[in-house]
C-alpha cells in the first residue's frame, strides 16, 4: 500500500535554525551539533570503523526529513558519528559538556576512542561531561543506539511495528538536539523553580553553591544552593496574560539567565460544585489533544519555530489548553507554551502491553471500575514506569504552563494507581492530577476524568471536578493532504468541511450546558491529523485548518466561566 509523502511549510524549504535548547538555564557559550552524521546499522555490539551512509539529526531515521526515511530491525544497532572542534570563543579551562534531548531508547556514547557515559529513556534528556576526553582540534563522538520495540519494560508512547489506527511509525534514535555547552569549574547543574502566593523558592541541587539572583533593580541571595523571596503585588500567568518574570542568576564565574511566574492552581467548592480554580477563580480548561507528530519529522518539527505555529493556531479558534498525549517534548515546546500563554495538561508516557479486549473493547461498553494491583506485574515494568515518572516531572517541574499530570490512560499499562498517584502527589503538590484517564478509576484522583466518543455527551454528579479528558475524534480527510488515501479513521466520518464544521460545533453545542453543571475542562480529539487518524484540526501536513474562528470563537465565548 503506498502512502502520500507530506512536508510541512517548513519541511519544504527545510532551513533549520539553532535556538538554545534549555531556556530556563541560558548560558552564552554552546554549539549545535545537528546537522549531518555519519550514520550505519549493525548487529555488532562494537563501534563500527566505517560507515555506510549520512542522517540529518535530530530527526529520527524514519522520518523523511533524517534523509533515510527506513525502520530497522530490533536486533540491529543504530550508530552515529561525526567530528567538531571546540568553538574559538569558548573560555579556556572550565568544563565542557555535551547535552543530549532526547535518543531513543538506549545510548552509548563515546569520544576519541573513550567512553564518556550511557543513558536508558527515549524521552528524556540527559548530560555527560566530556572535558577529560576532549583533545586538542579534531574530536570525533560516536554514539551507539539500540530500540528494541519488542519489549515493553520502556516507555514507547503511540509507537507501534504494525502501525495503523492509532498506532503510529516507530521512532528510534537521536530525535532531539545535540549540543556542548562551556560552563566554569564550579557551575550551576540545574534550577527547580516554584511559586506558591507571592513567594518564589529556587533549589540548583548543589548544597556548596552561593551566589546571587537578579530580578529587575532587585537582588535576592543564594545561599547553600536555594533561594526563597517574596514579590510586592505579583502578576500572575494565564492563558489571557502569559506574565513572565526574567532574571540572572549568577554563582562565581557562573552567569544563567531564566525565567518564572506566578500561578496558583486549587480546587475550591463554588455554588455547590467542585471547580478547577485558576489564579483563585473557577476557569475553564478549553483544550485539545496533542499528539506531537509530524508528517516530515514524525516526533520532530522540521523547525522549532513550528511548534509556536500549532499554538498560535489553537489560539486563534479559541482553544487555551493542549494535552500532550504520551509523549514528553524538547524544551523549547513548554518555553513557548510558558511565554504564549496556552495550558498543557502533561501525559507520563506509558509501557507495558496493550490489549485491544481488556483496554479498549470491554471499558468502552462500560467496564471501568476494576482493581489494578495485580495488573502488568513485571517488577522490571513497574519500577521503570515510577522511574521515569519522577524524571519527567523533575525536567518539567519549572514551566508554569503544565498545570496538570496525568499518570495512566485508558489503562494502558496500570498498576497500583493509588500508589502512583501518593507518589507524584509527594513529587509535586502544586498540579492537579489525574491518576487514571478514561477509565478503571479505582484510585485517589483530583479530577473524575472521563472520556466519551460513542455515547450522548452526559455526565453523574462527582464530589470532585469533571474532566472530559477525551471526546470528539470527527474525521474529514482532504486527500492530497492525507498521509493514508485509502483509510479515513476517526469516530465520525465527514465528506465536506461544511459538514464536518457544523457537527462539530453541534458537538459543543451539546457540551455548553454541562459547564454550569459542574465540567471543568473538555479535551477535544485532536489538533492535527497523524497517519491513518484523519481526526485533527489541521492536516497532518499543517498545512489546512478544518475549523476557523468564526466557528470556533463563540464557542469558546461560551464555555468561559
Amino acid at each position: 500500500m503506498e502512502f502520500n509523502k507530506l512536508y510541512t511549510p517548513q519541511g519544504e524549504r527545510f532551513a533549520p535554525r539553532a535556538v538554545y535548547p534549555r531556556p530556563q538555564l541560558r548560558r552564552a557559550h554552546w554549539l549545535s551539533l545537528d546537522g549531518e552524521w555519519d550514520f550505519t546499522v549493525s548487529n555488532s555490539v562494537e563501534f563500527p570503523a566505517s560507515y555506510d551512509r549520512s542522517i540529518r539529526v535530530p530527526y529520527a531515521p524514519e522520518s523523511l526529513l533524517s534523509g533515510i526515511g527506513q525502520h530497522f530491525g530490533e536486533e540491529q544497532k543504530l550508530y552515529y558519528r561525526r567530528s567538531f572542534r571546540l568553538p574559538e570563543e569558548f573560555p579556556k579551562g572550565g568544563r565542557v559538556l555535551l547535552h543530549f534531548g532526547a535518543v531513543d531508547q538506549t545510548a552509548r556514547v563515546r569520544l576519541n576512542g573513550r567512553e564518556v557515559g550511557s543513558h536508558e529513556g527515549g524521552y528524556w534528556a540527559f548530560t555527560l561531561e566530556i572535558t577529560q576526553a576532549l583533545q586538542e582540534g579534531e574530536n570525533l563522538l560516536e554514539l551507539q543506539v539500540t530500540d528494541d520495540l519488542r519489549q515493553k519494560q520502556q516507555p514507547y508512547g503511540k509507537q507501534r511495528l504494525d502501525r495503523g489506527g492509532m498506532w503510529y511509525t516507530p521512532v528510534s534514535g537521536i530525535w532531539q538536539t545535540v549540543w556542548l555547552e562551556w560552563v566554569p569549574q564550579i557551575y550551576i547543574p540545574k534550577l527547580k523553580i516554584r511559586t506558591r502566593g507571592n513567594r518564589v523558592l529556587m533549589d540548583t541541587g548543589d548544597a556548596a553553591l552561593n551566589g546571587m539572583i537578579l530580578l529587575g533593580d532587585q537582588k535576592h541571595p543564594l545561599k547553600k544552593g536555594k533561594a526563597a523571596f517574596a514579590v510586592e503585588q505579583p502578576r500572575f500567568w494565564s492563558p489571557e496574560e502569559p506574565y513572565l518574570y526574567d532574571f540572572t542568576l549568577e554563582v562565581g564565574e557562573d552567569r544563567v539567565e531564566s525565567y518564572f511566574a506566578f500561578r496558583d492552581l486549587t480546587v475550591e467548592t463554588v455554588e455547590g460544585l467542585p471547580r478547577l480554580c485558576l489564579n483563585g477563580k473557577p476557569y475553564f480548561f478549553h483544550g485539545l489533544l496533542d499528539q506531537g507528530y509530524w508528517s516530515d519529522g514524525l516526533y520532530t518539527p522540521a523547525d522549532p519555530a513550528c511548534f509556536e505555529e500549532d499554538i498560535l493556531r489553537m489560539k486563534a479558534l479559541g482553544f487555551n489548553t493542549l494535552r500532550k498525549h504520551i509523549k514528553i517534548e524538547p524544551e523549547q515546546f513548554y518555553y513557548d507554551c510558558d511565554r504564549l500563554g496556552m495550558i498543557v495538561f502533561q501525559d507520563m508516557v506509558n509501557n507495558g502491553k496493550y490489549s485491544f479486549l481488556k483496554d479498549t473493547a470491554l471499558p468502552t461498553v462500560g467496564l471501568q471500575r476494576c482493581s489494578d494491583r495485580r495488573r502488568h506485574r513485571d517488577p522490571l515494568l513497574r519500577e521503570t514506569f515510577l522511574k521515569t515518572m519522577a524524571a519527567t516531572v523533575e525536567q518539567l517541574h519549572s514551566h508554569p504552563c503544565i498545570c496538570y499530570w496525568t499518570i495512566f490512560n485508558e489503562g494502558w499499562g496500570q498498576f497500583c494507581a493509588q500508589d502512583a498517584y501518593e507518589r507524584l502527589k509527594k513529587l509535586d503538590d502544586s498540579r492537579f492530577i489525574d491518576s487514571t484517564s478514561g477509565w478503571f478509576r479505582c484510585a485517589d484522583s483530583d479530577v473524575e476524568s472521563l472520556h466519551i466518543y460513542f455515547k450522548p455527551l452526559k455526565f453523574k454528579q462527582s464530589d470532585k471536578p469533571l474532566v472530559l479528558s477525551e471526546f470528539g475524534g470527527f474525521a474529514y480527510a482532504p486527500k492530497a493532504h492525507s498521509f493514508n488515501p485509502h483509510k479515513v479513521y476517526g469516530y465520525a466520518k465527514y465528506g465536506t468541511e461544511a459538514d464536518y464544521a457544523a457537527a462539530v460545533a453541534e458537538l459543543y453545542g451539546k457540551l455548553q450546558p454541562w459547564v454550569k453543571k459542574g465540567l471543568c475542562a473538555a479535551i477535544y480529539t485532536q489538533v492535527s491529523d497523524v497517519e491513518d487518524e484523519t481526526n485533527g484540526i489541521l492536516t497532518y501536513d499543517r498545512r489546512i485548518c478544518k475549523l476557523k474562528p468564526e466557528t470556533m470563537l463563540p464557542i469558546a465565548r461560551q464555555l468561559k466561566l
